[in-house]
């Protein structure tokens, strides 16, 4: 299991170049990825947010899958009470977006928000416009992606594309994606076992 973490979060990258190549880095590619890697993953992350100070902490689901014709959730926990039903919307929308473009919620926030000229003002519908997004269920807002910060992708070395993805929905969305990204580079240094 990797090192305790403790302390507040670093500010999350906001420039779409520096996250893709945070996301391809090697401190962010696992050596290989089992249910057993999930499982300790999942359990350094919790005890990550858990140590945040009470300005950045909140209750939080995290969800860890892996990526197939319907994505397997491998592990999956409230870090305390306070979590509610919509949180289990917000995992499954970032899981969706990851795994359709294949990079974190995040950068694909920040590259939208780069294409607006630098403002988050009406980045989620000019998203909806450029992929023609629609509701899965009928409704008039499409619900099934999302891009706000807190879905990552698992990437193992030697293996084209995502083999899973990593949600953590309840903090704000900035740090939402920093804690993943902190975590994962802390547990991949310590063996990513």
């Amino acid at each position: 299991m990797a090192a305790k973490q403790e302390g507040p979060l670093g500010a999350a990258a906001t420039d779409p170049t520096e996250l893709a190549l945070q996301e391809s880095s090697p401190s962010a590619i696992f050596p290989s990825f089992t249910t057993t890697t999930a499982w300790s993953l999942g359990l350094a992350l919790r005890s990550r947010i858990l140590s945040l100070p009470n300005d950045q902490r909140k209750p939080a689901l995290i969800s860890i899958a892996l990526n197939g014709p319907e994505p397997h959730v491998v592990f999956q926990c409230a870090t305390e009470p306070g979590t509610v039903p919509d949180n289990d919307h917000w995992v499954r929308r970032k899981r969706n977006a990851v795994l359709r473009w294949g990079s974190s919620t995040w950068l694909l926030r920040r590259k939208m928000v780069a294409g607006l000229g630098g403002t988050e003002a009406n980045v989620e519908a000019a998203f909806v416009r450029k992929y023609a997004l629609k509701s899965s269920n009928g409704g008039d807002v499409p619900d099934d992606y999302a891009i706000h910060g807190g879905g990552f992708p698992v990437r193992v070395k030697g293996v084209d594309g995502i083999v899973g993805v990593i949600v953590v929905s309840g903090l704000k969305q900035q740090d939402d994606h920093q804690v993943i990204v902190e975590t994962v580079k802390a547990f991949i240094e310590q063996g990513g076992q």
